[in-house]
């Protein structure tokens, strides 16, 4: 229980490392960040995914180090007091998860979605704690132990999803093949595009830039050819929001 209430005050921490890289990113272009200032929230993941690893790994080392050594402590009071606390940490720190989840896709934040998965593992150390109070009123205190390990592979397996997600978004990672072949197919669509040359995507924070080459007859005027590449640009930011910018380049048939 000690060890689920310092877990809880790492999460007040990890919260807050949350809202300011998402109050930074939301900042507007100056004139040191002229393409804004979205990769600070995936910056913010990193060190959240860190915090999520760290809280993992010391709760499997606890639970190892206590089977190793035999010493699981003793519950000499409190014993039914201490279990409802579990269950109600478990109760709260799940719905806490879901709320903190569903304003995350919301505003489409990796930083306060890494802070939701953070509060949730929280809850399972909780969880853990609940089997380990229950397994020693019952005279079963190796079962804590052994819920611990099982818990820190699953928060291992969720901070490495987090980092590689936020690694993604600083290294101008791609889109997935599903929206790149939507954006084709759209930009094909317009008016007077006669195909594509090349197409590239690289995500930017939570946002993405797209560069394309497009096809156009040759016949066309410079003003026709600009209008045709400012469609094209129009009608790619408007059907994908997160799109910041897109660059169209005319090459002519």
């Amino acid at each position: 229980m000690m060890s689920d209430a310092a877990h809880s005050i790492i999460d007040l921490f990890s919260t807050t490392i949350a809202i300011i890289g998402i109050k930074i990113a939301g900042k507007k272009p100056d004139k040191e960040h002229p393409y804004g200032h979205e990769r600070f929230e995936p910056v913010a993941t990193i060190i959240l995914s860190a915090l999520v690893f760290a809280t993992g790994i010391l709760i499997g080392w606890a639970g190892f180090i206590r089977i190793f050594t035999g010493d699981y402590g003793e519950i000499i009071a409190f014993g039914l007091l201490a279990l409802s606390a579990a269950v109600i940490s478990i109760i709260l720190k799940e719905t806490l998860y879901w709320y903190v989840r569903a304003a995350a896709k919301k505003i489409d934040s990796s930083a306060l979605l890494a802070d939701a998965w953070h509060g949730r593992l929280d809850g399972l150390s909780s969880i853990g704690s609940f089997i380990g109070i229950l397994g020693a009123l019952l005279g079963f205190p190796m079962l804590d132990s052994i819920a611990a390990i099982i818990i820190c592979l699953f928060i291992l397996r969720a901070a490495i999803t987090i980092f590689m997600d936020a690694i993604g978004k600083l290294t101008d990672q791609s889109c997935d093949d599903t929206i790149m072949e939507e954006m084709r197919k759209i930009i094909l669509a317009q008016k007077s595009v006669e195909g594509i040359d090349e197409l590239r995507t690289r995500l930017f924070g939570n946002r993405i830039y797209v560069d394309v080459e497009i096809l156009v007859a040759s016949s066309h005027s410079l003003i026709e050819a600009h209008d045709i590449a400012q469609n094209v640009h129009d009608t790619v930011e408007e059907h994908f929001p997160k799109v910041k910018h897109c660059m169209v380049h005319v090459n002519p048939i």
